[in-house]
């Protein structure tokens, strides 16, 4: 067992190491919410994702920022970044790489040029204008932490965060995302429009949309003492059970299943749900100043965590039942207790 998990088990964080584990994580809030104006809780759940290491899809129509967000993120994190536009026509050796003939000691030999994924930080722009066979190129990629070309595994740079963008589905040009690819991601987060008073806002302070000069504010080291810090976040028994009712009652076999789930899910979520819940339910923890997850950290991450690895019927779409929805109603269901909740609450 490593030594952050270890001490998890062993003891709680004391408040000077929870304030230590807590104060890079706000510092990168900040920073973030001076380049994306009125979009706070958008920014609260991309930092929690990044403190548990997992990657972002964010989905939204264009103008809202996507972008520009993830960019900002490479700058403020100071580690390499790329970006990868995704367009019809291109292929998987765009994303990956791929051997190139090379001359070496009067010899020609093929030899891997690694691709634009070998960076810190990949910004996946548009990544549902792909084809399907190139979006599946991320697959290993963004589970395994590593690239296997012509049989040669080649391992990414660590940490490896992919943050994805994408419109919606609706929009002419695009394919949906498999469901195999969706499972990677720890967070689906809807990119809404902003209000009157935050357009002002832009429109005072942003000459030409151009954000604001930007510094770096955490250092690898810093990283990956916040991300010891997040591992030594305590999760309780009753909490993780918790965590397995709500993702068991996403199956519509499940007894403690809803009745929208019955009528409108057609596949529940994964085990990787569940650890994705638990992950980044410590990271939440840890940004509100807490040593162990709290049931209210399980709900603040369920929806971005959940949502997107449902597989809903038809008839959902039909009567505008979405996926986000179904999982409210669930959290709405399943008490913490263990015990099923008055009809009136339910």
């Amino acid at each position: 067992m490593s030594a952050p998990a270890s001490r998890a088990a062993d003891r709680l964080l004391d408040p000077a190491e929870v304030e230590a584990g807590r104060r890079p994580l706000v510092a990168l809030r900040a920073a973030l919410g001076q380049v994306l104006l009125g979009q706070d809780a958008l920014l609260d759940l991309v930092t929690i994702a990044l403190a548990a290491r997992g990657h972002v899809l964010l989905e939204g129509l264009p103008g809202l920022g996507k972008t520009e967000l993830v960019k900002a993120l490479g700058t403020l994190l100071g580690l390499s970044f790329r970006r990868v536009q995704f367009t019809p026509d291109l292929l998987p050796s765009d994303v990956t790489g791929g051997p190139i003939l090379q001359e070496q000691d009067g010899r020609r030999a093929l030899v891997f040029q690694p691709g634009p994924l070998f960076a810190n930080v990949v910004l996946a722009d548009e990544i549902n204008r792909a084809s399907p066979k190139t979006q599946s190129a991320l697959l290993e990629a963004m589970q395994e932490r590593r690239v296997t070309v012509l049989g040669e595994t080649h391992p990414l740079p660590e940490p490896f965060f992919v943050l994805a963008t994408q419109n919606p589905i609706e929009l002419e040009g695009t394919y949906p995302l498999p469901e195999a690819q969706l499972d990677r991601f720890l967070f689906k987060v809807e990119v809404p429009g902003v209000s009157e008073d935050t357009l002002v806002r832009i429109l005072s302070t942003r000459r030409r949309g151009a954000p604001p000069p930007l510094a770096t504010v955490l250092s690898r080291d810093d990283l990956v003492a916040l991300f010891a810090s997040v591992d030594a976040v305590f999760l309780p028994t009753p909490v993780a059970t918790y965590v397995a009712r709500v993702v068991s009652a996403t199956h519509r076999d499940a007894v403690s299943a809803p009745a929208e789930v019955a009528r409108f899910v057609r596949f529940g979520a994964s085990p990787r749900a569940a650890i994705a819940i638990a992950e980044s339910a410590r990271a939440a923890a840890l940004l509100a100043g807490r040593p162990n997850v709290d049931f209210s950290d399980v709900r603040r991450v369920a929806v971005p965590a959940l949502a997107h690895r449902l597989v809903l019927e038809h008839a959902a779409r039909l009567e505008g039942v979405t996926a986000a929805t179904v999982v409210e109603r669930v959290l709405a269901t399943v008490d913490p207790a263990g015990r099923p909740l008055p009809a009136e609450v339910a």
